[in-house]
């Protein structure tokens, strides 16, 4: 990105999002509108990427890789209705567990959830740059190493590649594949592939390279109609370039060929989506999705930090083409889901202070996840503040942090003026998302009293 289109592209995007915060009319429709109240893309209330998704007794599961750059741990969304979703992490793996002697300093990344013809659910991940593998009778765990605390794919397997980004695809008889690589420094990726035994952890035959044109990571294998599409991402995550393309082959080892020199899934400057990649593919009765992250908004953001965000959007296949993807802020109706999150009452929020005018207290109560509050982040303390509108009995509130893994602390208070005010309960320390805010009985003002200023994507009352 230019220093000139990058200048432009943050200047617009300033004055539509304080347009936005301000409560003036929409410009767009939602699905063009990154800011438009009750935007179903971003999915997930937090900064996730590389997402995979499973779907099991009735309940959806979004395993992803916790930004900024990973973690000690992976991220765990759950959701039975695919709107409201609940944060936790899974037992394995981490950082420490998953280590060995030939490990590198990469965080834990990219998981890849499948059930295997055993029933049983297997997870390929990138940890210290290798692939470990553990195995679970459910998605939510617990899990445990299923290799004899190794990898299944050393750093040096192939030196001068990247070991990362595994993901396992089972065949129509049942038959599981792996494919997994990456290139260095955003240049010279290489994509690998190899037949897994029954097993799920051993090597059925010798490691294929079939790295097709236009790739640099994150394999995902989707077969339709007897053909293989394998779909990779392309491009820097950092960049407005990367995104997602996809090759053609008649076996699962291809020979692979691109049908035609384009994207399936790029950045869309005029909607304000920038960098999608790293997806997933999944289907709902006879419809496909792809579930994919994207930078959060607004981007670029100050110094070198990224931060992204996970959406899901509508794929369409016709014959030996995958159809190019429009990417939106409005998201898909999916069968079977709801169409969109619980909503919660309307209040007014307000707040000792914003860090600048795209995040003001009312971005807090828009009911969506491309906005959030943030206070003066030189702050030692910071309030956010809801005005009910007329005093009542509130009852429990929640709400949704940025950054899931940050332990909050703070105190809540109420009051019928706005000038009285009562504490009620004790001071509160809590990380996850939601976070549960106790009932504050008969009030119309609820006050949250912080430690420093985080950053605070929605909060809603029933």
């Amino acid at each position: 990105m230019t220093v000139t289109r990058s200048g432009r592209f943050a200047r617009t995007l300033l004055l539509a999002m304080i347009a936005a915060l301000a409560g003036a009319a929409p410009a767009a429709a939602p699905a063009t509108d990154p800011f438009a109240p009750h935007a179903r893309n971003p999915l997930l209330p937090g900064y996730a990427a590389d997402p995979s998704i499973v779907h099991y007794r009735g309940e959806w599961f979004i395993f992803v890789t916790i930004d900024p750059w990973g973690g000690e741990k992976l991220g765990l969304w759950r959701s039975r209705n695919f709107r409201d979703w609940t944060f936790s992490t899974p037992n394995w793996p981490t950082k420490a567990a998953a280590h060995s002697t030939t490990s590198g300093g990469a965080n834990v990344w990219a998981p890849s959830v499948v059930q295997g013809r055993d029933g049983r659910f297997w997870m390929y991940v990138s940890v210290g740059n290798e692939i470990w593998v553990g195995v679970a009778d459910h998605p939510a765990g617990p899990w445990r190493d299923a290799n004899g605390g190794k990898p299944l794919v050393r750093r040096d397997f192939r030196p001068g590649f990247h070991m990362i980004d595994a993901e396992a695809f089972i065949d129509d008889d049942g038959q599981a594949y792996l494919y997994w690589g990456s290139g260095l420094n955003w240049v010279n990726g290489r994509c690998f592939a190899v037949k897994l035994k029954p097993d799920m952890t051993s090597f059925d035959g010798e490691v294929h390279d079939v790295t097709p044109p236009h790739y640099f990571e994150g394999p995902f294998m989707v077969k339709r109609n007897g053909r293989y599409f394998l779909t990779s991402s392309w491009g820097n995550t950092t960049k407005d370039n990367y995104q997602v393309r996809y090759a053609i082959g008649d076996t699962p080892f291809g020979p692979f060929r691109e049908p035609e020199d384009k994207p399936l899934l790029a950045t869309d400057q005029d909607r304000q989506i920038i960098s999608p990649g790293h997806h997933a593919v999944f289907r709902v009765g006879q419809e496909d999705f792809i579930l994919y992250h994207r930078q959060a908004l607004p981007f670029p953001r100050a110094g070198d930090e990224v931060l992204r965000q996970v959406a899901v959007d509508r794929l369409r296949i016709a014959g030996d083409r995958l159809l190019p993807v429009i990417p939106t802020h409005e998201g898909p109706d999916i069968a079977g889901t709801a169409s969109h999150r619980t909503a919660g009452r309307a209040v007014a929020l307000t707040a000792s202070s914003a860090r600048d005018p795209l995040h003001a207290a009312s971005a807090a109560g828009d009911d969506n996840y491309a906005t959030g509050w943030q206070g003066d982040a030189t702050a030692e303390t910071s309030w956010l503040q809801a005005d009910l509108g007329a005093a009542g009995q509130v009852g429990e509130s929640h709400l949704r942090p940025a950054d899931v893994m940050q332990t909050l602390h703070f105190s809540v208070e109420a009051s019928d003026d706005g000038r009285a005010w009562q504490r009620i309960g004790a001071p509160i320390q809590a990380q996850g998302s939601p976070i549960s805010i106790p009932a504050a009985g008969r009030a119309r003002f609820v006050r949250l009293r912080f430690d420093g200023a985080p950053g605070i994507l929605e909060w809603t009352f029933p």
